[in-house]
């Protein structure tokens, strides 16, 4: 996966920063659905549904973008 730098203002950043945050938000409107459809009742260890929400986003998002670039195996 070809993660190139950023480069604003002389200071390089990750790209994978840049996915984080769309991960975060993604994760957060997916779990405020989840909670209005499902119910608070049926997702058991939230904490840790949250986390692996959030991994799973952020690496599709990753992913998605890797295959924008062209650079997916």
């Amino acid at each position: 996966m070809g993660l190139q730098e950023i480069a604003v203002g002389g200071i390089y950043f990750s790209p994978l920063l840049l996915y984080a945050l769309l991960g975060f938000v993604c994760a957060v409107v997916t779990r405020n659905l989840l909670h209005r459809f499902l119910g608070q009742q049926v997702l058991w260890y939230e904490a840790w549904f949250d986390a692996a929400l959030f991994v799973i986003i952020t690496a599709a998002i990753a992913f998605m973008f890797s295959l924008a670039n062209g650079t997916a195996p």
